[in-house]
């Protein structure tokens, strides 16, 4: 052991040193003081005006006095490998190494960090990985065009040095280039003569983009007065290839790589490194595969300990799902590591997910950043946040966040492997995996029953075949047998992952999203979910994958409620709805998380159709402007065929048949439907219950409220007695506005034919007031409530009173009509007159008879202190008489005619739709 004499000096301003560490060689410092053998373990070194210091761990500064060995000194000279919070790191990929401007972008950027290291990680120009690929292709196919593809890289490295560099930076950078490049040629042409290249040939070449990308942002932050080194990363990351076209970094050997190149180069505190490039443990180059810079980030930031890794890229962070198949997809502003790794490895664009691991090994955090938007706080992958847990516990809803994001892979394929002679039989899933590793096929996703009956796996529809050949040969026996009964492919497949860590543990979750999924008729194939609990993996129909995407994104409160809305017939009732919608959207949207979006308005000739949704202000001048030729299939189509918005709803605002036949294939389609129009519910009884039957077995709605009173709860109130083991005795009342009006108004000396014609000038009757004056509108409301109540009657059993008298029903206009109808009104007057001595009024009114199975509509008279004699203007009155309410019937009362009320009560059926698709109510 070496002694010194050492003398008491401690520094004036010990922070000075602060930053210093000590040699490793130095880690403990045996001295002679007073003549005793002394140790301090030794934490820092320094030089003061020429003269050695040592800082001990006790604070204590010794000088030395003497040194008996010069080397030590020059040992203590030598750079070491600095580490820790120093240093950040940053990644720039190939869309922000585009151009020299951006070249010259990312270098104000770096110089903006005020860290004292920083590493920067580049990966090449855009476009030029996969030029450089190209190359090698074209050479081991005997293209001669490969030497002109390679000048085109040479001129595009050539064209953005120009510039961006000048003097002799410039000089340097082209000449290294020309060398590059003229290398390449040679190994090209040898590449072209064999007609073969292996795989390190092959990463040699790709791995130039990368070697010039460096050297370029070297030079421009150097140019910018900020010194500057730049690092091949062959010369210190080492890997060794895993198969499968993945490499695994050895850390030890990349360490002790990296100490030797900082104590042969010395750099300066900003150092450019190469992305996606390293060497094997051969020396032999080789590259980190397909998204590989984002990996060397990650590896680089682990050994020096960094602070942290920002990724700059072209998107503001990691969104809650893919904006363009989800346009309120939000951008999350953290992630844990597990949820990052997730969803990269279920294709979101995060990261890859090897990325993370490095990282995450050491909590590292990675900052994913917009290069393009600097005033974006971008996304924190890092350890579950204590913050985000506070936001989590201040939700009025916890389930809003429990997922955090969804990813979906496309173009997949299902393989189900089944067979009663599978249970119980050891190794069967071990054969099966073990033949499809045989054919390099990537399985994705594997769910089993706990019967063991089948196995079925989802793998990349391209490799399906190979899957399928090999698993028909391999498992032959067993299927000539009967121990397999088929080895099945279903094609055209899709996953989709709900991903969150607050998933774990949390009961509802499946419940929520398989719920989502029913509520938008997506079917689920396949199910898989890990013991971790972080996510959820379902397999859908390829052709589901956006609609099931945006439903599940919309369930979980992470974007609004949306309706993708088509209305049939702008008329009264139509163009008052689309106006309330108007009047109405903002407030929904702010205050209940409901985007009403109205794609299409068609009426009998022409219609309007929109993509994104219908600028309700200028509906009018569009239909009438630059309409289409009204097709009903084209636009039931329009809407089924926009799979941006899962939930699709038909609002039929006629009182069309042809319409209303209709309805059974959209329910079936899975388009919900909304309607005032009273054809379908009273027509004939077997279309009637075809059509609640298919309503029942799914999950797509069919609301009519409105084709009974309007806008009053009358279908609902019928339901709710119903629902709760009421029992309907009898449903009594008046549903006509227009006649309520009438008789209403029917008093004293006035004319029957006096009301009708100032009912007809208030807008109170149809065109034909016939219509109206039939009964038949109100036998169809009296047909709705009967099979409501359970009973199958058909219209023709309804009889009607009508008030038509019969030798004015066969007058050929409404007018016509009018002018007769005073010859009739003696014989109506009598009979107000006759109920009016009783102390009676009469009202038209419609009896569904639940006791006696039959219903009728008839004029009938009423004492004047009854319910039904004390109503005024257009008010509809309806009493169910119940096994509860059989003394006092249950009386809903109030305005049930006009189109203001009636639209409303098929608003009121949309707001409840949204409501059941995940809308809070």
């Amino acid at each position: 052991m070496k002694s010194f004499a050492l003398s008491n000096s401690l520094p004036a301003n010990p922070a000075v040193h602060r930053h210093l560490r000590p040699h490793p060689r130095l880690a403990n410092l045996q001295c002679l003081q007073n003549g005793r053998a002394q140790c301090w373990p030794l934490i820092n070194h320094f030089r003061t005006n020429g003269v050695l210091k040592v800082q001990t761990k006790g604070g204590i500064v010794k000088t030395l006095a003497s040194i008996a060995d010069v080397s030590l000194e020059q040992e203590m000279a030598k750079p070491n490998l600095p580490k820790g919070d120093m240093w950040s790191v940053h990644k720039f990929g190939g869309t922000c190494m585009g151009s020299s401007e951006r070249i010259q972008n990312v270098a104000n950027i770096v110089l903006r960090d005020p860290s004292e290291r920083k590493l920067i990680i580049v990966s090449a120009m855009s476009k030029v990985t996969d030029m450089l690929y190209n190359l090698v292709c074209k050479a081991k196919s005997r293209d001669d065009l490969y030497m002109s593809a390679l000048d085109e890289v040479f001129d595009k490295h050539m064209s953005a040095a120009k510039q961006l560099l000048e003097g002799e930076d410039l000089a340097r950078f082209l000449a290294r280039l020309h060398a590059d490049v003229s290398n390449l040629r040679t190994m090209l042409r040898a590449i072209y003569i064999a007609g073969h290249a292996t795989e390190s040939f092959s990463d040699f070449v790709v791995g130039h983009g990368e070697l010039w990308s460096a050297q370029m942002l070297s030079y421009a932050i150097n140019k910018l007065g900020q010194p500057c080194s730049w690092m091949d990363t062959r010369d210190v990351l080492i890997v060794n290839p895993t198969g499968s076209d993945q490499v695994d970094p050895d850390y030890p050997k990349s360490e002790k790589k990296l100490k030797e190149w900082f104590s042969s180069h010395n750099p300066a505190g900003t150092i450019i490194a190469t992305g996606f490039i390293a060497s094997t443990a051969d020396d032999v180059p080789t590259t980190l595969k397909r998204d590989g810079s984002d990996f060397s980030a990650a590896i680089l930031g682990a050994l020096i300990r960094a602070r942290q890794v920002t990724i700059w890229t072209d998107v503001d962070g990691v969104y809650s799902a893919d904006p363009r198949k989800v346009c309120e997809a939000v951008i999350l502003p953290t992630l844990s590591y597990q949820e990052a790794w997730e969803m990269s490895y279920f294709g979101a664009n995060v990261l890859h997910p090897r990325t993370i691991i490095p990282v995450m090994r050491l909590n590292i955090p990675i900052v994913i950043r917009n290069i393009f938007n600097l005033s974006a706080p971008g996304t924190v992958i890092c350890e579950q946040p204590i913050d985000d847990t506070a936001d989590y516990e201040m939700a009025d809803n916890n389930s809003n966040k429990l997922v955090k994001a969804f990813a979906t892979i496309d173009n997949l394929a299902l393989v189900n492997v089944e067979g009663t002679g599978m249970a119980g039989v050891p190794g069967t899933a071990s054969a099966i995996f073990s033949a499809v590793k045989e054919v390099g096929a990537n399985v994705i996703m594997i769910s089993q029953a706990s019967s063991e009956h089948s196995v079925c796996f989802a793998v990349p529809e391209k490799e399906v075949g190979a899957v399928s050949t090999i698993l028909h040969s391999r498992f032959r026996q067993a299927l000539e047998a009967g121990r397999l009964s088929q080895v099945e492919v279903i094609n055209n497949c899709c996953i989709l992952a709900a991903v969150g860590q607050r998933m774990a543990s949390t009961p509802g979750v499946s419940a929520t999203l398989f719920d989502a999924l029913a509520k938008a008729n997506i079917n689920v194939r396949a199910i898989a979910q890990g013991c971790s609990e972080y996510n959820i993996t379902v397999v859908l129909k390829q052709e589901d994958c956006i609609r099931a995407l945006r439903a599940a994104h919309s369930r979980f409160y992470l974007s609004k409620t949306t309706l993708a809305v088509g209305v049939i017939g702008p008329g009264l009732i139509g163009a008052t709805l689309l106006d309330q919608l108007r009047d109405q959207a903002a407030v929904l949207k702010e205050e209940l998380n409901i985007d009403l979006r109205v794609m299409g308005v068609t009426g009998s000739s022409k219609m309007i159709l929109s993509e994104t949704g219908i600028d309700l202000t200028k509906w009018r001048e569009m239909i009438k402007e630059n309409p289409e030729k009204a097709d009903l299939d084209r636009f039931a189509q329009h809407l089924q065929e926009n799979h941006f918005f899962p939930n699709k709803v038909v609002v039929d605002c006629t009182a069309d048949t042809e319409v209303a036949n209709r309805y059974y294939e959209w329910l079936r389609q899975g388009i919900h439907v909304i309607t005032p129009n009273k054809k379908a519910n009273s027509g004939p009884l077997d279309r009637y219950l075809k059509l609640r039957a298919l309503q029942r077995r799914s999950y797509t709605h069919y609301f009519y409220e409105a084709t009974v009173g309007a806008g009053l709860p009358i279908i609902s109130t019928l339901r709710g007695l119903l629902e709760t083991g009421d029992k309907i005795l009898r449903i009594e009342g008046i549903f006509s506005g227009t006649l309520s009006y009438i008789f209403n108004n029917f008093e004293g000396t006035r004319a029957f034919s006096e009301v009708v014609a100032e009912a007809k000038e208030a807008g109170y009757t149809e065109p034909d007031p016939r219509d109206d004056l039939s009964g038949t509108d109100v036998a169809r409301k009296v047909i709705i409530l009967a099979r409501e109540s359970g009973l199958k009657l058909e219209l023709s059993d309804i009889p009607v009173q009508s008030l038509v008298p019969e030798p004015l029903s066969v007058c050929s206009t409404a007018d016509e009509f009018m002018q007769k109808l005073p010859s009739f009104d003696a014989e109506l007057a009598q009979e107000r007159n006759n109920a009016s001595d009783s102390g009676e009024v009469l009202r038209y009114v419609g009896v569904v008879d639940a006791v006696n199975q039959k219903g009728l509509v008839e004029l009938k008279r009423y004492k004047r202190d009854h319910p039904f004699a004390q109503l005024s203007g257009s008010d509809n009155i309806i009493a169910f008489t119940t096994s509860r309410y059989k003394d006092q019937p249950l009386i809903v009362r109030g305005p049930g005619a006009g189109a203001e009320v009636t639209a409303g009560g098929v608003f009121s059926d949309i707001l409840r739709l949204a409501s059941y698709l995940g809308a809070p109510s």
